[in-house]
């Protein structure tokens, strides 16, 4: 597990902008927190760091932004207006998890039984006048992954 605390939007935008370099190829990543944690900020920076320069808004009542990249195919998620996970069928949400597709997802739980498992979950919560981020893999992948994002920050 990795752990972090940033303090302000900024800190948070920039996390994410370091993160991106990890992600290039793809994978999925559950955004866990609490309203108003950040969990979009950290979306904004993670394309900003893949070369995204349009804005970047919480799908809430889209439930799915997709950014086409030069290099990448991402996908923000926000299930938080999901009320049955079947709903997510109908959308074809599978149809979104494909090789080398990177999957951001806010509120993962309300899709349990129909996403995929993460390769990481982000875990985000208040410390003191900012927010802790604690990095967990789940897969084989994630555990690459996470690795990759601790040797890059710690250059």
């Amino acid at each position: 597990m990795l752990e972090r605390e940033v303090f302000g939007e900024e800190a948070m935008e920039l996390f994410g902008e370091q993160l991106a370099a990890a992600l290039k190829n793809g994978g999925v990543v559950s955004l866990e927190g609490n309203l108003g944690m950040g969990k979009t900020t950290l979306v904004r920076g993670v394309l900003r760091g893949l070369g995204y320069q349009g804005p970047v808004k919480s799908p809430t009542y889209t439930i799915v932004e997709p950014y086409e990249l030069a290099d990448a195919e991402v996908y923000h998620f926000d299930l938080y207006r999901i009320s049955d996970a079947e709903e997510l069928e109908y959308m074809g949400i599978r149809d979104y998890f494909k090789d080398g597709a990177l999957c951001l997802v806010e509120w993962a739980e309300m899709g349990e039984g129909v996403l995929p498992r993460p390769d990481l979950v982000v875990h985000l919560s208040l410390v003191r006048h900012g927010r802790a981020i604690a990095i967990e893999p789940k897969t084989p992948y994630g555990v690459e992954t996470l690795a990759a994002i601790s040797e890059r920050l710690a250059n």
